[in-house]
């Protein structure tokens, strides 16, 4: 047998669980950074222990920090603003674009040489989104390469700016916010609207940040700090794990399923607003606030009437990570749906729209597909008996977990490569299978 391929050659059974997840990774992450900028001693419980976020923590070691693992708990001294940074440091974001995008920004005030590497399909990403910005605070990048590997020169005393941030970016967005703790003065972003979890962090930590909303963007001021206070969090569950879940659920006959304290901040749970609108039936229960984020148990039975959707541009930023299992909900719908405005998707860990549409095909579902929409014909009735294979993904986790989930919801026998790449964002994904199929 090969260990790195999953077989599956029948659809679930009926279940009725009860399940966790593991810690948030944008929260993890942003912990560990947040973690090392204090001098006194963070604690974080429930951490994620993926690659992503190991890689964040052997940067920070790298740059000073003193990390220790205490059964489920992680413990950071950080060395507070100023890293000791050695001559011609080298730094791996291994597959992390949020650890990559981010310590760019934290990096800003070091006026040595960094230079900063990831795996394959980290550096076919693009950088431009935050090298344009750090430019402005007086960053300069020694390479013309808007991709992995980049070598940058930070500023000893970084200018303020102003910044238009146009994409949705909560990378970009944030790696400007870190910058801005080192500039003296105070720096002043417009960002469209993207997930919030760098804004929630620094109001808890009284970081002098003032934040007014409208509508379509976020107006950010940020001033300068001399130190910041450490970070003792208890990470909620990632609600991007366990919407492979919620999918499940929707899509299997007679189940139930109730997944625990989970991270249901506004700006996350887009694929929750999607699914209701196609019929499925959510339920957000034991709601409350936890250090600004609102925290929650999600309550999901299986849907047998699906509606499609033309689904609305707003909802793109809060799903940004979930639309390959939203596409795969809209394959089960009587009717056609339509998803766009979804470029960001080809610019992930793989080119994330192409994907879903060969997916679907795959399947057998009519779609037809540009280069930021997509729509699906859907066939309720659809029950596959062909074998598929799914590989040469780049090892993209999102990939290898949607193709899972439609083997175990649509039929079929399936060979899905690249079993390891769970590893990036969810490694105890199979696990937790296992616990709702026994």
């Amino acid at each position: 047998m090969n260990k790195k391929i999953l077989r599956i050659n029948k659809t679930i059974k009926s279940f009725n669980k009860k399940i966790f997840v593991e810690g948030d990774k944008s929260l993890s992450i942003r912990w560990v950074l947040l973690a090392s900028l204090s001098k006194k001693r963070s604690v974080a419980n429930n951490l994620l222990k993926s690659e992503d976020v190991m890689s964040a923590i052997k940067c920070i070691q790298k740059l000073g920090s003193k990390v220790t693992f205490k059964k489920n708990r992680c413990e950071i001294i950080g060395v507070g603003l100023n890293y000791k940074i050695k001559k011609n440091l080298i730094l791996n974001a291994g597959n992390s674009g949020t650890l990559s995008r981010l310590i760019l920004g934290l990096l800003i005030n070091y006026d040595k040489q960094i230079k900063l590497i990831g795996d394959k399909s980290l550096s076919k990403r693009d950088f431009q989104r935050v090298i344009t910005p750090l430019k402005k605070f007086g960053a300069k990048f020694l390479s013309k390469s808007k991709n992995l590997p980049i070598k940058m020169r930070g500023l000893y005393q970084p200018l303020p700016i102003k910044y238009f941030e146009r994409l949705g970016s909560a990378q970009c967005k944030t790696s400007i916010m870190l910058a801005a703790l080192k500039a003296n003065g105070v720096t002043k972003i417009k960002a469209k609207k993207s997930r919030n979890h760098t804004e929630l962090l620094f109001k808890y930590l009284k970081i002098p940040v003032k934040i007014h909303s409208t509508k379509n963007f976020d107006f950010i001021n940020i001033k300068k700090v001399n130190h910041i206070r450490p970070l003792n969090y208890r990470i909620p569950g990632d609600i991007s794990s366990c919407s492979f879940f919620i999918v499940l659920t929707v899509l299997s006959k007679n189940s139930k399923l109730l997944i625990k304290n989970i991270n249901v901040n506004k700006t996350r749970i887009g694929i929750i607003y999607i699914l209701k609108r196609m019929g499925a039936n959510i339920k957000i229960v034991n709601k409350k606030i936890y250090k600004g984020e609102a925290i929650g148990d999600i309550f999901v039975k299986s849907s047998s009437k699906l509606k499609p959707i033309i689904c609305p541009k707003r909802y793109n930023a809060s799903a940004i990570d979930e639309f390959l299992l939203c596409f795969l909900v809209a394959a089960k719908c009587k009717g056609v749906s339509y998803f766009r405005g979804l470029s960001e998707l080809n610019k992930k860990e793989s080119p994330r729209l192409f994907w879903g549409s060969k997916i679907l095909n795959y399947m057998g579902i009519k779609n037809k597909l540009t280069n930021d929409s997509i729509k699906i014909y859907g066939n309720p009735k659809l029950s596959l008996s062909k074998s598929i294979v799914i590989k040469n993904f780049l090892k993209d986790h999102r990939v290898f977990m949607t193709s899972t989930i439609a083997a175990l919801t649509m039929g079929g026998k399936w060979k899905i490569h690249d079993l390891s790449s769970v590893k990036t964002s969810f490694p105890s994904f199979l696990k937790t299978l296992e616990d709702i199929k026994n």
